[in-house]
């Protein structure tokens, strides 16, 4: 039997051997080692959806943090940014944005300086969007809803992905062991018939 029907069928028989005659010991340890990692894959789920919930909630938390604490701004550079600038995986590719030396104010009036991301090419002057801290440094965008959801997911497709791989890989060693060891026992056998059939 072919196709989907015939794995599923084979699938079968390997987790279900039942009382079949022709089934060996191993065949029996390798059923009870694959219905456990079915059952263990499954009962992953509600762990990994936990941790992506908890994931979820504290990093929705620390955006709300984020959202208190930064402010955006605008900075003007000091200087042109450079017509090309290239990316650092030394391939030579064209990066997005350079960095030029900037100035801005924070929300007390006091001037900072420092580098900023700029279009290549830009001139001086160019005012360009920034966040900046309580202290008027430049920190990041605080994190969006969206990335806050798409840590959460990840998170739990990382830890059930874990899990699974780890039964997986166990379920594997073993099966290797008992395919050799059911090998040495056919070698064996066939060895004595061997013996036997001089006589």
């Amino acid at each position: 039997m072919r196709g989907p029907t015939g794995r599923i069928a084979r699938f079968r028989r390997r987790l279900l051997p039942g009382r079949n005659p022709l089934a060996r010991a191993g065949d029996r340890v390798e059923a009870l080692l694959l219905l456990l990692a079915v059952a263990g894959a499954l009962l992953a789920i509600p762990f990994a959806a936990a941790l992506g919930s908890e994931t979820y909630a504290a990093q929705t938390a620390r955006a709300a943090q984020e959202r208190t604490t930064r402010h955006p701004a605008t900075a003007v550079s000091l200087a042109a940014a450079s017509g090309q600038s290239y990316g650092t995986d030394g391939a030579g590719a064209p990066a997005a944005q350079t960095t030029v030396p900037a100035a801005w104010f924070d929300a007390r009036g006091t001037r900072h300086t420092g580098d900023v991301l700029a279009d290549p090419g830009s001139p001086a002057g160019t005012r360009v969007p920034v966040w900046l801290d309580q202290h008027g440094e430049l920190t990041g965008e605080p994190l969006s809803a969206s990335t806050s959801a798409a840590d959460g997911v990840f998170a739990a497709i990382l830890l059930w992905a874990a899990i699974t791989g780890a039964l997986a890989g166990l379920y594997g060693t073993v099966r290797f062991v008992l395919a050799r060891f059911h090998a040495a026992a056919w070698d064996r056998a066939w060895s004595e018939a061997r013996h036997d059939s001089r006589f």
